[in-house]
């Protein structure tokens, strides 16, 4: 088949959105199919990528909004439209809208082809394709996935505007032939009227590039997060102060983008929190491979679950889930975890539904159970 994906960023941008859009396109083309990628890609050089995988990345071209490039840059990041986010954020969807714009451009460019799958966030990517199958042609392509890794009106951390928004979506859903989600619970965020088009497909990764090292156990409990922390969402304030009243001896290891939340906790608790930027992910699945035990602080909300969780699951190291309120449970539970007992441990159940071989066999069966039949 002829197969052409449309993301807002991907590899090397570290991020759960282009790691789906990556991992598919790669697993994708790897089964035998015409691949064509779409994102904002910057200055990284792409010809190797396409050539080892062959398929076809294409640019959307510069954002002038302030969104970033697969490269990891903000070209476009200003004053003004740090401002206009502030304001229009949850109006439009500012600066993410633009994606709109993008989209309807990328496939003006295509000729006809068998199947489309748009990757969001950014939302503005499913709206494009909407109105260019409403609006311009409905012929360019037979059959189009709408792939959410999390919801957009029906998140409970976001308060948007529904005068716009709301119908915005809605037009979506009667446009796109299917929505895949990431998990089962997330399906209440979406509107009755499209929830008969929902199908389930996890995040996938690629098992055949997996390395781990073998474990040896540390002089002092060395555990790892790995991801983003959200105040009031996934929260690990309660977590980060018992630590610094605790008195133990412990080495506590956060990657992540954006190291601000824990920087005071940092030096109240004198290199026993050492804070790291992403790495590449399979080089940070190694690493967390030589942890005692990973750290997973939980979403308030159900809608959403963590992408990173395969990635821990991989690393076959005990899981430990804390929620942003670190019950008396949860204390008692990370206690016993810092002295080798993980009978509380969280198992990442039925690990081969994440292999991206999985993954694209469900995306096709979407096709062919639609199309074909």
């Amino acid at each position: 088949m002829k197969i052409v994906l449309i993301a807002g960023t991907i590899f090397p941008q570290q991020s759960p959105r282009a790691f789906r859009a990556t991992e598919l396109a790669v697993g994708l083309a790897k089964q035998g199919h015409e691949v064509t990628i779409y994102a904002i890609l910057g200055e990284y050089d792409y010809k190797n990528f396409e050539k080892e995988y062959q398929l076809t990345v294409r640019d959307l071209g510069k954002s002038y909004w302030g969104n970033i490039n697969s490269d990891g840059v903000y070209l476009s990041r200003t004053l003004l439209t740090r401002v206009l986010k502030k304001l229009l954020y949850n109006v439009i969807d500012y600066p993410r809208v633009e994606y709109f714009f993008k989209t309807i451009r990328a496939l003006k460019r295509e000729t006809k082809f068998d199947y489309l799958i748009t990757i969001a966030h950014p939302y503005g990517i499913h709206w494009g394709a909407a109105f260019f199958k409403r609006f311009i042609s409905k012929k360019l392509f037979s059959f189009w996935v709408s792939d959410c890794g999390d919801p957009f009106m029906g998140a409970t951390y976001h308060r948007r505007w529904n005068l716009f928004l709301k119908p915005l979506e809605q037009f979506w859903g009667t446009q796109t032939d299917k929505i895949t989600l990431p998990i089962d619970s997330a399906k209440e965020a979406y509107n009755d009227a499209c929830k008969d088009k929902i199908d389930v497909i996890p995040q996938g990764i690629d098992f055949n590039k997996i390395k781990i090292d073998t474990y040896k156990k540390h002089e002092v409990p060395t555990f790892l997060y790995a991801g983003t922390v959200y105040p009031l969402l996934r929260d690990p304030s309660q977590f980060l102060q018992y630590l610094i009243a605790a008195g133990i001896d412990f080495k506590f290891y956060v990657f992540s983008l954006d190291s601000s939340f824990f920087a005071p906790f940092e030096k109240q608790l004198k290199g026993k929190l050492i804070l790291q930027t992403y790495m590449d992910r399979l080089e940070l699945i190694r690493v967390m491979s030589t942890m005692d035990f990973l750290i997973n602080f939980t979403n308030k909300s159900t809608l959403q679950q963590p992408s990173k969780l395969i990635d821990y699951g991989l690393t076959q190291r005990p899981i430990l889930n804390l929620s942003s309120d670190f019950t008396q449970e949860e204390q008692l539970a990370f206690e016993s975890f810092t002295l080798g007992n993980y009978s509380n441990q969280t198992k990442v159940e039925n690990i081969e539904q994440y292999n991206i071989s999985a993954v694209c066999n469900q995306f096709i069966s979407l096709y062919t159970g639609n199309v074909q039949s």
